[in-house]
């Protein structure tokens, strides 16, 4: 069985002095890669850095709207330019998005539209934030004309608000949140959705599963949410495995044997 993490923060600084370690056991429970999404500017050197060093490692490269204030326009050139001359290891543009939570939705606004125009000049698939936004995205897309693939990650939104994503060309991300027993709703949203709509993601070292502190989510633990998942809907496991799979391959535009060999 091989499984995939399309959404790790692998290259955060809380995985240092131990990444090495983590990607071991990752491997050891049959997750064969991952996906590292960029955040900022000043992190674009890190994840090239890791990608070119370790197999099984990819990333995207993008402004998150936390970090909006930290960049200018020179920096949106830099994204293009460095796209445009993209290493076979970049696979998309993000993190980027909307956060209803953190920060002002009129400032992020855009550099999000800015970072779909950039995905859709190069046909590369978006990273996408979304937190309490998740109509001003679905908005922002239909304005855009938007026809590529995406990831909403971390989705937790409604059956109708997961529905407008997929029939957009978009894929939901399932993480840890399935895990828990409070988040009814989101456990509920994507024991519905069809399975060729869905990726595995941890957001680590964030969203961790139940039971895993505060911080410490890895992607050692894709096979916990892959079997919660399993349990939500029903599915047989080798089968919902290798779809999982098929659409992350999918999402980023590479073949499944090479995201993850066998």
């Amino acid at each position: 069985m091989r499984l995939f993490d399309a959404h790790c923060h692998f290259d955060f600084p809380e995985f240092d002095e131990r990444r090495e370690q983590v990607l071991a056991r990752a491997r050891e429970v049959g997750v064969q890669g991952l996906v590292m999404p960029g955040v900022r500017r000043a992190d674009w050197p890190r994840l090239t850095s890791l990608a070119s060093r370790e197999k099984g490692l990819w990333y995207c490269l993008g402004i998150h709207p936390w970090f909006v204030g930290e960049h200018g326009p020179a920096d949106l050139l830099a994204l293009e330019a460095t796209l445009g001359a993209k290493a076979p290891e970049c696979l998309g543009v993000g993190e980027c998005g909307l956060d209803a939570l953190r920060g002002s939705i009129d400032e992020q606004l855009p550099w999000f539209s800015a970072q779909v125009q950039m995905a859709a000049r190069f046909d590369l698939p978006l990273v996408i934030h979304s937190v309490k936004a998740h109509d001003q995205v679905a908005t922002l897309l239909r304005s855009e004309r938007w026809r590529g693939r995406a990831l909403i990650h971390g989705f937790s939104g409604s059956y109708q608000q997961a529905c407008r994503f997929i029939e957009l060309g978009c894929y939901i991300g399932v993480g840890g949140v399935i895990t828990h027993d409070r988040a009814k709703k989101t456990r509920d949203v994507i024991s519905r959705l069809p399975a060729g709509a869905l990726v595995l993601e941890t957001d680590a070292p964030d969203m961790p599963p139940a039971g895993v502190p505060k911080g410490q989510n890895s992607p050692e633990y894709i096979p916990d949410v892959f079997s919660r998942l399993v349990e939500l809907r029903g599915d047989d496991r080798e089968k919902l495995a290798e779809v999982l799979l098929e659409n992350t391959a999918k999402l980023y535009g590479v073949a499944a044997n090479v995201l993850a060999p066998s």
